[in-house]
């Protein structure tokens, strides 16, 4: 496992974040947060994708008093997104488990001294959202819109609440391009043990977002920093949590569910490969055991790659061989090929689960 920064834990309702819990997935609802009923529907579908929490925009009051309702109908733990009046903070943190703000629209001092009074009164966090778009003046004009800026930024506002005697925050640092969200990630943390909300802010459509997402999430991830994760998408929300759980386990970070090795397809193949490939997928979406298996579709590298593999097909011509831990333990038809190798995943994941009970 990558070693992380030892970070102070918070938590956000019953999500720990940060020391030595796990790195947690969020996304955000696009709905109308006053129309309670799209708000729900939205939250219930990244539950049931696999977010750990959900931030929900407050841009007015009406947004702000149906926050209790929102409450009352999901386990899921919600963070309000404030920015510019710091008073829908004041009614979002009776309902719900976090703060989020943005320094650079919140205002004068004495308005984030009333949020942070509010989030003490109720023992719920506040995330610091630096925006590279949305610094404070004073910060870009001295900086521009720089990785540095974020950082000066960051610090000016965690000193300000540690000032207040507030320390349960959180911070991220986002721009819209990967270096500039890396750069200040990077050097910030070694200068504060707070833990890190990472994103590639405005990334863009799946297909660029999922890019964007994967080198600067990915290289921090790597790195040992981040803490909880948000991919942002211009999209549906199932998709973040899609590309954010597989950032988390490519990059290492995690270790839940099975890695897919499978070879690019070329003129070797034996096999049909892509719709193999695909029913594997398919079928072992709700296995959670980290387990490593191949399904190669020659003998060229199918024998190789099946030697390291806890589980593997070697697809040969109309035929091929089902290996566990290296070792062949049936050579059958093309067309039973899978729903063996499926089998014999099921059996050692069971196996697997059943040690660690």
């Amino acid at each position: 496992m990558i070693k992380r920064y030892p970070t102070k834990q918070i938590f956000v309702g019953n999500v720990p974040v940060g020391g030595d819990a796990p790195i947690s997935v969020q996304s955000m609802t696009y709905s109308r947060t006053a129309d309670v009923e799209a708000t729900v529907e939205q939250i219930n579908r990244l539950h049931f994708a696999g977010a750990d929490i959900v931030r929900v925009a407050v841009p007015d009051y009406e947004d702000a008093e149906a926050l209790k309702e929102i409450r009352e109908r999901t386990s899921l733990p919600l963070v309000a997104d404030i920015h510019f009046n710091y008073r829908l903070a004041l009614i979002a943190a009776e309902h719900v488990d976090c703060i989020r703000i943005n320094p650079g629209n919140i205002g004068e001092k004495s308005r984030v001294e009333e949020v942070v009074r509010a989030c003490k009164e109720r023992n719920i966090p506040i995330r610091i959202g630096v925006n590279c778009g949305s610094l404070e003046q004073r910060f870009e004009d001295r900086y521009g819109q720089t990785a540095k800026g974020m950082v000066e930024s960051a610090l000016y506002n965690i000193k300000f609440l540690e000032d207040l005697d507030f320390t349960d925050i959180k911070i991220s640092l986002k721009a819209s391009d990967v270096e500039r969200t890396v750069e200040a990630y990077r050097t910030l943390r070694p200068m504060v043990d707070y833990p890190f909300h990472l994103g590639v802010t405005e990334a863009g459509t799946v297909f660029h977002a999922t890019i964007k997402s994967a080198i600067g999430l990915g290289t921090l991830l790597l790195e040992g920093i981040g803490d909880t994760l948000r991919v942002s998408i211009t999209g549906e929300l199932e998709k973040e949590i899609e590309v954010g759980r597989a950032i988390l386990k490519d990059s290492g970070a995690a270790k839940e569910g099975l890695n897919i090795i499978s070879c690019p397809t070329c003129g070797r193949i034996e096999a049909d490969l892509v719709k193999a490939v695909a029913e594997v997928e398919e079928r072992t979406k709700h296995i959670k055991t980290p387990l490593n298996v191949s399904v190669m579709g020659c003998v060229v590298n199918a024998i190789g790659e099946a030697k390291s593999a806890d589980v593997a097909i070697a697809y040969g011509k109309g035929s091929g061989l089902i290996m566990v831990k290296g070792e062949v333990v049936a050579k059958l038809p093309e067309a039973q090929l899978v729903d063996r190798f499926l089998e014999e995943v099921e059996k050692m994941a069971a196996a697997e689960d059943g040690m660690e009970n």
